[in-house]
């Protein structure tokens, strides 16, 4: 029993001498990822059970910030509402485009893949590529789509499309299919470069005679990690959309019909300045993203067995 005991501690110790250099490389990452991710999220946690307005001392309320949330706030009601709905339509279908999209531009040439790489790539990196759509739908004549319409005689004046709640989650819904699939496009097309080909040989080997089974049996299994990446990108943009909403629709829209949580609480920290109430809201859209981060996971965990 202590010669096993002594070989457990031997191979501790051997290990530490061996991996110390990757901790020490990896001691200022762990600090700022302690400061700046998981002290503010233990901080909104412990601030969401108080009333703060910033000014005065934080009065310590319990669940009054939750039930609030919960029970009578309307506005937040419906934010969360409409970020379901985006995070429904925008977050699998930009998921699924952005590996579809890769799959076929893999196919070409270098060069070719190259430059389509970077046109589909474009979007997400321009920041602000979002304003060539609140000049398309601009809600006078001048505006692209409005000026189409009328000369075609689809319509007779001007549609204001952000102010009409109608419009304002189709327009956001596609601003957002457009934007959002930058990153998992470029790390999807980098998962399908790195599949061994000699896998493919081997499943030819094996029976596998249509690509469908190709992708199925072979390239699915084998880019799991870069499709759970992918998936965690895709969940932090279609629960994230904020920006879009402000610049297109503004804040508050009409209705609150294209509010989002981000937006809310923006609003709740920057303006009210309810940092307690504004915590509590966090807390939820943390717990609701961690929530569907486990559900995608095991899903794409179960792909391919």
């Amino acid at each position: 029993m202590s010669n096993k005991l002594s070989y457990k501690a031997e191979k501790k110790n051997s290990s530490f001498a061996r991996d110390w250099r990757m901790w020490v490389m990896l001691t200022p990452f762990l600090v700022l990822f302690f400061i700046f991710t998981i002290l503010p999220v233990l901080s909104s946690l412990v601030l969401s059970f108080f009333s703060y307005d910033m000014i005065s001392i934080p009065k310590f309320i319990g669940i009054g910030n939750y039930s609030r949330m919960f029970l009578s706030d309307e506005v937040f009601s419906a934010t969360v509402r409409n970020t379901l709905v985006f995070a429904v339509v925008t977050g699998p279908i930009s998921y699924m485009l952005a590996f579809v999209l890769a799959w076929f531009i893999n196919e070409f040439s270098p060069l070719v893949r190259s430059i389509l790489s970077f046109l589909f790539y474009a979007p997400a990196l321009v920041g602000n590529a979002f304003y060539i759509w609140q000049v398309a739908f601009s809600g006078d004549s001048y505006g692209y789509v409005n000026s189409l319409l009328l000369t075609v005689g689809l319509i007779t004046e001007p549609i204001n499309w952000f102010k009409d709640p109608a419009y304002n989650i189709i327009i956001i819904s596609i601003v957002q299919l457009w934007m959002g699939m930058g990153v998992s496009f470029l790390a999807n097309i980098a998962g399908l470069q790195n599949v061994d080909a000699e896998l493919y040989e081997a499943g030819a080997l094996d029976g596998i005679k249509s690509r469908w089974h190709e992708l199925w049996y072979i390239t699915l299994p084998s880019m799991k990690s870069i499709l759970l990446f992918s998936a965690v990108m895709q969940i932090q943009s279609a629960f994230a959309i904020s920006g879009i909403v402000q610049s297109l629709a503004g804040y508050p829209s009409v209705n609150n019909s294209v509010d989002t949580i981000v937006t809310y609480m923006t609003d709740l920290g920057t303006t009210r300045y309810e940092m307690g109430y504004a915590s509590a809201v966090s807390v939820f859209l943390f717990v609701l993203m961690a929530f569907t981060r486990i559900i995608v996971g095991k899903l794409l965990n179960s792909t391919g067995k």
